[in-house]
């Protein structure tokens, strides 16, 4: 019996709000005394670094993990209008990335901390917590396939055609013909959040969407 030969995409997304933020922000100050700018830096740094520490508790949060570079110094002489080289001026920054497990606790945090002088917000990574991510994933890729499966039997259906079997099912771009992704997933599921930073810091993050997509090849008959 001739068979007719039906490839899909399977979608499926899931949507979820952020359960963590990674706040990174860098604590510096720049001027024509060395010595005084690494002492103003140092001394906010600790300041913050004080602040996290107290907070910090990995288990229960509202900060289950942070992290601060090494400080650095370095110098430059910059030119005016006119072409003129002026005097050193030097500089001094170190990052603290900070995450917090408490969404509410980060946007009090970070009000305070973000209108201190030499402090200045990079930007926030929204995020889920690692059981959610795996739990979402496997979910969507299960609902992407029967998305799959639904598709082929109705264009089977509207063929008049009544058997329908499984041939491959491949994340997008892998079923060795001209099949390509049609979203920038790449592989059979990809998160994707809200842009942190920018003119204005979003403290209240858009729900973050797990996207899965499957390509899969049927036989209908």
């Amino acid at each position: 019996m001739d068979q007719t030969v039906i490839t899909v995409e399977g979608r499926f997304d899931h949507h979820h709000r952020a359960e963590r933020g990674t706040v990174s922000l860098t604590a510096g100050f720049e001027g024509g005394d060395r010595a005084a700018v690494v002492r103003r830096t140092t001394e906010l740094h600790a300041a913050l670094s004080g602040e996290v520490q107290a907070m910090h508790v990995p288990s229960a949060g509202p900060v289950t993990w942070w992290s601060s570079d090494r400080m650095r110094v370095w110098s430059s002489r910059p030119w005016n209008k006119d072409g003129k080289q002026l005097p050193l001026v030097h500089h001094c920054s170190v990052t603290l990335d900070v995450k917090f497990s408490d969404l509410d606790r980060l946007a009090s945090w970070l009000e305070g901390v973000s209108v201190r002088d030499g402090v200045r917000v990079g930007g926030i990574e929204w995020a889920l917590t690692v059981a959610t991510r795996t739990r979402l994933v496997a979910d969507s890729r299960h609902r992407a396939v029967q998305d799959a499966v639904a598709k082929a039997g109705a264009y089977a259906t509207s063929l008049g055609l009544t058997q329908v079997r499984p041939l491959a099912v491949a994340d997008p771009g892998m079923l060795g013909d001209e099949s390509r992704p049609t979203s920038d997933a790449g592989g059979g599921a990809m998160l994707r959040s809200a842009a942190a930073g920018g003119p204005e810091l979003q403290l209240k993050p858009a729900d973050i969407t797990i996207e899965a997509r499957v390509h899969a090849r049927f036989a209908a008959s």
